[in-house]
């Protein structure tokens, strides 16, 4: 640490920071501790541009916040002022104050004013997204030239509240509002999700109403919620364990036709795991084990009659070292009669991320079986017939900060019947 403290003595020295200013803290050099909530609203400034990084051995500022090592409070008060001038505004002003509030007293040391709002800026952060999607669905009737159709309208407003209990846990919530603007109705705002979540280093805990996402496939078995306990521990490698009861109303396999009967059975009791090794933004591969029991599965289409689920996933990703990707996954359920496979190939170029003009396009092959592919990431699956293969073209743009449209088109089969499908999504959202 002997640099860190050489360029935070330099810097006071150019500033003109007086002695007296310093007796007010107690060691304005002492290290933010490792897993600190700090580092990730840095990191977090860093990437939207407010937050420019530490300075180095000569007191000049470094453009990158380094994460190999620990931070004085002093260099992060530093950081914390040159952002201040930038004015940021929205969930970035929010995040700052934040910091402004834990380093007030590096901050007077440096001469910076602060208001006694912000001394006292609020522990809860808000962020949210209003969004429509639509879907138009056509499939081909059995022993007729006729088509099934239908079309969907769907306007959502997401709150996502953020509440700081200490140094290493948070609650997290998301409340949602649903409604179809087409017939002008519209619900009431619900919880959809809510727990608490501790981070210590590599390790991550949470307890709760969450997010199920299955990571090693991207989603293709899973993207729902949970109520539960999930356990993560690693960082190039990374273990996840998890276990709950997860409602089964939200499965797409009970949307196949209306054939699914849970006969009042509504939730499973789970339990599962991942492996993983790397990162998205370059190579990652990863595999994992869900385990699902309820007296339900035995009444589903094409099912047999078991109580259980259990469904092995794999998946792999790579990045050709600018903006194409090449994602692949396959899953099985080797519990179900029926219908039991799910594998995904697709190839994305590059991909909108909220910033004006950035855009990006993709197409996948999929095959998705309503028994193991249980509630799907895919948009295209979400509404109409689940049990579907096909070729799916799309295309993501951001025509201005902080909006996002989408459109996705499927052409393929249905599973059971063979015949031809299709299904267009469309979507845009604001973000805020």
């Amino acid at each position: 640490m002997k640099k860190s403290v050489a360029a935070a003595l330099a810097a006071a020295a150019v500033i003109g920071v007086s002695s007296t200013s310093f007796a007010a803290i107690a060691n304005p050099f002492t290290d933010v501790p490792a897993g600190h909530w700090a580092y990730q609203s840095i990191e977090k400034l860093r990437v939207a541009g407010v937050i420019d990084g530490y300075t180095d051995e000569y007191g000049r500022p470094n453009s990158l916040f380094r994460g190999d090592r620990n931070i004085t409070r002093y260099e992060a008060a530093q950081m914390i002022a040159r952002a201040l001038a930038k004015n940021p505004t929205g969930a970035n002003k929010a995040e700052l104050d934040r910091l402004v509030a834990e380093f007030r007293d590096e901050l007077d040391a440096l001469g910076v004013r602060v208001s006694n709002l912000e001394k006292y800026a609020d522990k809860v952060t808000w962020e949210g997204e209003m969004r429509y999607r639509y879907w138009n669905n056509r499939e081909k009737l059995p022993g007729t030239s006729e088509k099934w159709k239908r079309t969907t309208n769907n306007l959502q407003l997401r709150l996502f509240p953020t509440a700081e209990v200490n140094d290493h846990w948070k609650l997290k919530a998301r409340i949602t509002a649903s409604g179809d603007p087409s017939k002008d109705t519209y619900g009431n705002f619900k919880l959809t999700y809510g727990f608490a979540e501790g981070n210590y280093d590599k390790l991550t805990v949470m307890l709760g109403k969450m997010p199920f996402y299955t990571n090693v496939d991207n989603g293709m078995v899973m993207d729902d919620f949970f109520s539960g306990a999930a356990v993560t521990y690693g960082s190039k490698v990374k273990l996840a364990l998890m276990a709950g009861r997860w409602d089964m109303n939200n499965a797409d396999v009970f949307l196949a036709d209306g054939k699914g009967d849970l006969n009042g059975d509504d939730a499973a009791d789970y339990q599962g795991g991942e492996l993983s090794y790397g990162s998205r933004d370059n190579f990652y591969i990863g595999a994992g084990y869900h385990h699902f029991r309820s007296e339900g599965l035995r009444n589903l289409y094409g099912y047999g009659n078991k109580k259980n689920a259990g469904v092995w996933t794999v998946g792999a990703s790579y990045n050709f070292g600018g903006n194409l990707r090449l994602k692949g996954a396959y899953a099985r359920n080797t519990k179900a009669q029926e219908f039991k496979k799910a594998y995904n190939i697709e190839l994305a170029y590059k991909g909108a991320n909220r910033e004006k003009g950035s855009w990006g396009a993709g197409v996948a092959y999929r095959y998705v079986g309503q028994n193991v592919g249980l509630a799907p990431t895919y948009d295209s699956y979400w509404d109409g017939r689940p049990n579907k293969k096909g070729v799916e073209f799309y295309a993501t743009w951001s025509p201005f900060k902080n909006t996002l449209t989408e459109v996705h088109y499927l052409t393929g089969k249905t599973l059971d019947t063979k015949k031809d499908t299709q299904t267009f999504v469309g979507r845009v959202s604001f973000f805020f």
